[in-house]
């Protein structure tokens, strides 16, 4: 039985209630069917569709009107919210939970929380009544030797407990510090006491609340450095998302010994001029393409994708280690990768003169952009030249010296960029929403260390690749849905209500608007008013099916292109999206307005493009597999995103610490009750002004405006308010600037829309 039609079985139940011994019985399973059952049930638990009320005992999410499961997301402060898998009827936003409910939870942790009470707004609160699946088998943090004996405080601040560690258990075997990081020195330790004020890693033998102490227990398993030492934040953030980061001894043989390459049976387009376009330092190649005019007009396109699905086969070591690691992460100086080195820089990477494996894509377009057919085969490629974006950025815009270099190729690099516009166009024409986002790029000089922040250049070498993947991402998606039993998509779902709605109140206040009316459904109560009367009372909520396409973006991106606040009103809107996700049940994908589509263009560094090499080849995975892998990936790419962006924050905040005092030009990016939160203009980075540093007066956070005034000169900060500002404070530990203002720049005499 599908995990579909299993959690539907369960809904029909009496209260949406089963067991698993019932559920045995019900569905006639044994034997391997017993444990397929299982296997569905703990998904689905992990889904967060059912909740496992205690061992073996479940109960459908969408049923219960008193239980939730989700993530705890812990306050340092000690209290914390549930954030709840599914939509709650009748409660707005998060589950609160006092700092006397968490009952040892911490930040991360999947729990089952009991709805303790519900305000007549949506707002909630509950206890924790069980932990479903701890976030942390490991932490990272300082080691001290005080009064208390040998305990971690943990670099995450959410994580409030101090971890004790018995003395015993407070050397790892050897006492040696692991040496992952360039110019990394061995740290011989002999008594705990040598280990005070050093980052370590502790594994977690007791949670809070779980032994007959109230705190956590642990022992030491690496000496990771001083706080200080140069390279040990990128160490402390691998550690701090649990990213596993060394291969197993298994994985690293059978690397080392792959089989040789057999041509039978491929396609050959080695005497092709097929080329791979990648920034400047790219260490592994995943892609080329090559263009051609039709005859009768249209182009011919082929997308060549390194065939790692040749050399990592299902169920091997490297095969199981790819799938826990989900993808490659990459910091500004280093990377985490999801293949060995073997694989990723060398025998599957699209290197240049070098006959290597691709799973290709070959496909028509009519003259619009229209595809007319594809077709899809394993082949063998010779890349003409390894280009960069910037070399053919600059070849197309007319340099002699790089034209008259690769002559042969100009006029093909003139076609594709001919093409690309023309598949653009077709996106836009469809209502795809194209958010030009600045990308920061963190610069560093040859010793390591960095220089500074800058915009990431994006120009139209970035198009042309960026059409050509989205075009091949496409026709394999449509491909897949028409001929595969069960596929693995990239989907995009609809917008919460809430969220478009929040952000179209910003909107207005710059004086545009995602063009959508308020969507509300009333709900009439009973209250028993002071005197003991009762009284019929309506209140009015959101209606979660808000009426928006992905056109009402569109539109109101194009309308704010050039003006002061598009840059903030276009993460404001990304931010009003979902997440996009990877799944077995094809929901398209909103923000593209596709109605197909996957990864299919980077196997070397994302599992779920290796799983739909297999699946476009012939294999037949089976849907619950696959979901498990759609779920997996879904997290571990979370995961890969949340530690890529913490790091850089550490390394802007590192950057800032000998600029405490120096000026700079800012941009009010959001307001809050506790002040305004601004972005220097030049530099990517972002802090804090608190309300008690402005100046001259007391200053109020008005929440329906979302401006912050003055009370007696009535001056005003609103978001898209361009100031000047002091830096007064660098926390690099917690990634936490502050700033205070030196004057207001002068507001230009255009009229436009302000907070």
């Amino acid at each position: 039985m599908k995990d579909g039609a299993l959690l539907q079985h369960i809904s029909q139940l009496p209260h949406g209630k089963a067991n698993l011994k019932h559920l045995v019985r019900e569905l006639h399973v044994k034997g391997a069917e017993r444990d397929k059952l299982e296997a569905a049930l703990e998904r689905l638990v992990d889904r967060g569709d059912l909740i496992e009320i205690r061992s073996g005992h479940f109960t459908a999410t969408a049923k219960s009107r008193e239980l939730a499961s989700g993530r705890m997301s812990i306050h340092r402060d000690g209290y914390g919210f549930l954030v709840t898998d599914k939509p709650i009827e009748g409660i707005t936003g998060d589950i609160f939970i006092p700092g006397s409910a968490t009952k040892g939870a911490m930040n991360g942790d999947r729990a089952i929380v009991r709805i303790a009470r519900v305000e007549s707004g949506g707002r909630s609160d509950g206890e924790v009544v069980k932990i479903l699946k701890r976030a942390h088998p490991t932490v990272v943090g300082e080691f001290r030797v005080g009064s208390r004996g040998y305990y971690i405080v943990p670099q995450d601040e959410r994580l409030r407990e101090w971890i004790d560690i018995p003395a015993d258990l407070a050397i790892p075997h050897g006492g040696a510090a692991q040496l992952d990081r360039i110019g990394a020195k061995k740290i011989e330790v002999t008594h705990a006491d040598e280990l005070n004020g050093m980052v370590v890693n502790v594994e977690l033998l007791e949670y809070p609340g779980q032994g007959r102490r109230e705190g956590a227990i642990g022992r030491v398993i690496e000496i990771l450095g001083r706080p200080d030492d140069f390279g040990v934040e990128v160490e402390i953030i691998i550690r701090k998302h649990h990213l596993p980061h060394r291969f197993p001894h298994e994985v690293i043989e059978q690397a080392k010994s792959l089989p040789p390459m057999n041509w039978e049976g491929r396609r050959d387009f080695r005497d092709m001029p097929i080329v791979t376009i990648d920034g400047e330092t790219a260490r592994d190649f995943d892609d080329a393409v090559w263009v051609e005019r039709r005859e009768h007009g249209g182009f011919h396109l082929h997308v060549h994708i390194a065939d790692v699905s040749y050399y990592v086969q299902p169920g091997s070591p490297i095969d199981i280690e790819a799938r826990l690691r989900g993808t490659s992460v990459y910091f500004p100086d280093r990377a985490v990768p999801m293949l060995p080195f073997e694989l990723s820089t060398d025998v599957c990477s699209l290197v240049p003169n070098q006959d290597r494996p691709v799973v290709s894509a070959l496909m028509e377009f009519d003259r619009n952009g229209g595809l007319l057919k594809y077709e899809f085969c394993r082949g063998v490629i010779r890349s003409a030249e390894r280009m960069t974006y910037t070399c053919v950025h600059l070849l197309l815009e007319g340099d002699a010296e790089l034209r008259e270099r690769y002559a042969p190729l100009v006029n093909r690099f003139e076609m594709m960029q001919e093409f690309a516009l023309i598949l653009n166009a077709k996106r836009e024409k469809r209502a795809s929403i194209d958010f030009d986002l600045p990308e920061p790029l963190i610069e560093f000089d040859e010793f390591g260390a960095m220089t500074g922040v800058k915009r990431a250049a994006r120009n139209m070498a970035h198009r042309i690749i960026e059409e050509f993947m989205l075009a091949a991402n496409e026709a394999v998606a449509e491909h897949l849905e028409n001929t595969a039993p069960a596929a693995l998509f990239r989907i995009h779902e609809q917008p919460d209500a809430r969220r478009v709605m929040e952000f179209e109140e910003v909107a207005k206040h710059f004086g545009v608007s995602l063009g959508i009316q308020t969507p509300v459904k009333k709900f009439a109560y009973t209250a028993r008013n002071r005197d003991g009367s009762k009284q019929r009372r309506e209140i009015a909520t959101l209606n979660e099916q808000v009426e928006i396409s992905s056109r009402n973006y569109q539109k109101l991106v194009a309308k704010i292109e050039g003006r002061p606040e598009e840059r903030i009103l276009s993460y404001l809107m990304l931010r009003s999206l979902k997440q996009a996700r990877y799944s077995v049940e094809n929901a398209g994908h909103f923000a593209l307005a596709a109605k197909y589509y996957t990864h299919f263009t980077s196997p070397i560094r994302r599992y779920p493009d290796l799983i739909v090499h297999r699946l476009l080849m012939g294999s037949v995975i089976d849907e619950t597999e696959l979901a498990a892998i759609a779920d997996s990936s879904s997290q571990t790419e979370r995961r890969a995103a949340e530690a890529e962006r913490e790091l850089v924050e550490w390394k802007k905040a590192q950057f800032m610490v000998d600029r405490v005092g120096d000026e700079f030009r800012a941009l009010v990016i959001s307001t809050a009750k506790y002040g305004l939160f601004v972005e220097l203009e030049d530099m990517f980075i972002e802090g804090l002004v608190p309300m008690e540093s402005l100046p001259n007066d007391r200053y109020v956070y008005q929440e329906n405006t979302r401006k912050i005034v003055g009370q007696r000169t009535r001056r005003e900060f609103s978001i898209g308010d361009e100031v000047q500002v002091a830096l007064d404070r660098v926390d690099p530990t917690e990634r936490k600037l502050q700033f205070s203002i030196v004057e207001a720049v002068p507001k230009k005499k255009e009229k436009r829309g302000r907070l």
